[in-house]
């Protein structure tokens, strides 16, 4: 907990002012029910056996000023408590996000998005916790402890320690008891992901979950992972429910030694009925702050999971760099020099070169598995080459900030991503909407005829996944998108494959003119999509095995004829 707590400090250091306005409500607090405890002397001795008739009014006065501290002490506490743990938390979601966002694409493929999500809403709500309820619950209820223990000693110090010797048998079976529940804590928050990951699946994956009839197959699948989770919990609540019962137990038998010797005392003259029931009152007031602690330090245990857990991703190191060079100018110039790429026990690229200038368009075709995609994601940096160089205008592209690199490409896949937001804000994603070139780069996508025919036009509201757009009509938003972005690079990667062989003419004839002076790499399987490029590049296995135009192709590499032949039926 102590290497946890070391973690958050830098974090807890801006809210100095909070948490003096909750150490204030804290002494108020603290001092309120220490009153509580000395103010039943005076009750007893002077108001019921002494008669004080003065006591009447002061003693009521009293106890209202008291909870009356106590009140504001309490909400000041906490109001700036619920202020540090929500802020906190709310930070805590972006520097989450933004590490995943920035870790390399390798990561988030091997990482279920249902976990991400898990860490970053179910693991960041469990350290409010630690940080808006430990510290100050911790420091509040100690110093009610140490308040009320120093009162007892105060007054009768030897009936201070029968009353009080009992304490440090429960600490250490408090101990293993947290120990305990850190581990059922760990288990149930990775288990609360594998649901997160199964809803995930399901919400992702309704139509072919409905077009195959599979509701209860999947149902079943999600009652496997939801039961064990309820079973991990219970574990928790079996384990952690044993400290409030034993702290009662020894609570009782404080008492229990407090009316005995404290009675004997009483009978002896050595102390007042007064001292007696402010005594009583005291010990009774501290085992409740002693039994919270006890409830707190088993609480925290899941907090400290869950922070272990945000911890992990933040200190994870992404395997890409980034460079320091801003690349300013176009993309004029990409060369692959002899690049290689692993994964496992195979080459996803192997022994690549080539060069593509200015204004050319490549076409990448070969079998599933070939390397086409990787040779996308290296010019990305998705991945960097295990040998080799992948460099950009003369220059290795590792040496550039991956935000400017990719400021100069944009990507059109199979996959079309849309968001939740304007057609509009689709189109501009990520950049200020300019309504002129939006209407443009639409134009120039083939959509703006079932644009026209949307109630609110380039404003209308998209659904989740663009649910209210066709297949089509979403792949004509992806190459709005990319040609809004203006980029000197643009990579087709089955970009047309939703659309009919007119429609997808149509487009190309359009972006003829567009790509000119940009260069263009497209993974296409229709004939029609990749015939006309300057160069087309055949891979199998990692390797570049031949080369040229359609006509050469057809003329030269058996593997194309075939390929040619696939792309025709």
């Amino acid at each position: 907990m102590r290497k946890i707590f070391k973690r958050y400090l830098p974090y807890l250091k801006d809210y100095k002012l909070q948490y003096f306005l909750v150490f204030i409500g804290i002494v108020l607090t603290v001092s309120a029910t220490a009153a509580t405890a000395h103010i039943m002397k005076p009750l007893m001795d002077d108001m019921f056996i002494a008669k004080k008739e003065e006591m009447l009014y002061l003693i009521p006065f009293g106890l209202v000023g008291i909870y009356l501290f106590k009140a504001i002490g309490r909400y000041v506490q906490t109001v700036y408590m619920n202020y540090i743990g929500q802020h906190v938390i709310t930070r805590f979601r972006e520097i989450l996000l933004e590490k995943m966002i920035n870790l390399d694409m390798s990561f988030l493929y091997l990482n279920r998005s249902g976990e991400l999500i898990s860490r970053v809403t179910n693991d960041i709500e469990r350290i409010r916790y630690f940080v808006s309820k430990m510290l100050p619950d911790l420091l509040s209820e100690s110093l009610t402890v140490i308040s009320l223990v120093g009162y007892t000693i105060y007054l009768n110090p030897l009936l201070a320690f029968y009353s009080l010797v009992v304490l440090p048998v429960i600490v250490y079976p408090i101990i293993l008891i947290a120990k305990k529940l850190k581990k059922y804590s760990r288990r149930s928050q990775e288990k609360n992901a594998d649901v997160v990951t199964r809803l995930t699946e399901v919400f992702n994956n309704s139509e072919i979950i409905k077009a195959n009839a599979t509701g209860k197959f999947e149902m079943e699948r999600f009652g496997v992972e939801n039961w064990q989770f309820f079973k991990i919990n219970m574990k928790s609540v079996y384990v952690g429910s044993i400290v409030s019962p034993m702290m009662e137990i020894v609570g009782a038998i404080g008492l229990a030694a407090v009316i005995f010797v404290g009675g004997r005392e009483v009978y002896n003259n050595n102390m007042t009925v007064g001292e007696f029931s402010a005594f009583l009152t005291a010990v009774g007031l501290v085992f409740q702050p002693i039994r919270r602690i006890g409830s707190i330090y088993s609480n925290i245990q899941d907090a400290v999971a869950a922070s272990e857990r945000v911890f992990e991703i933040l200190d994870t190191q992404s395997k890409i760099v980034d460079g320091k060079k801003i690349l300013e100018d176009d993309i004029t110039h990409i060369e692959f020099k002899n690049v290689k790429l692993k994964y496992d026990d195979s080459y996803a690229l192997d022994d690549v070169s080539i060069e593509i200038k200015e204004g050319q368009n490549i076409a990448l075709v070969g079998d599933s598995g070939g390397g086409k995609s990787t040779f996308i994601n290296m010019l990305l940096r998705f991945y960097d080459p295990d040998s080799g160089e992948v460099s950009v205008n003369g220059t290795n592209i590792k040496e550039f900030t991956q935000d400017s690199l990719k400021h100069h490409i944009s990507l059109v896949t199979q996959r079309i991503y849309i968001f939740q937001d304007t057609l509009a804000a689709n189109v501009a994603y990520g950049q200020e909407i300019n309504e002129n070139r939006v209407n443009e780069a639409l134009k120039l996508a083939d959509a703006s005829s079932f644009v026209s025919s949307l109630e609110n036009g380039i404003y209308t509201k998209m659904e989740e996944f663009g649910s209210n757009l066709s297949g089509g009509q979403r792949q004509r938003v992806a190459i709005a998108r990319a040609i809004y972005k203006h980029s000197s690079v643009i990579i087709f990667d089955e970009a047309t494959s939703a659309l009919d062989n007119e429609s997808e003419k149509r487009i190309q004839n359009a972006l003829d003119e567009y790509t000119k002076d940009k260069i263009t790499i497209t993974i296409a399987h229709r004939l029609g999509t990749i015939k006309n490029a300057d160069k087309i590049l055949v891979m199998q296995n990692g390797k570049i095995v031949a080369s040229g135009n359609h006509n050469e192709l057809l003329e030269s590499s058996e593997v194309y004829q075939r390929l040619a032949g696939q792309f025709e039926k």
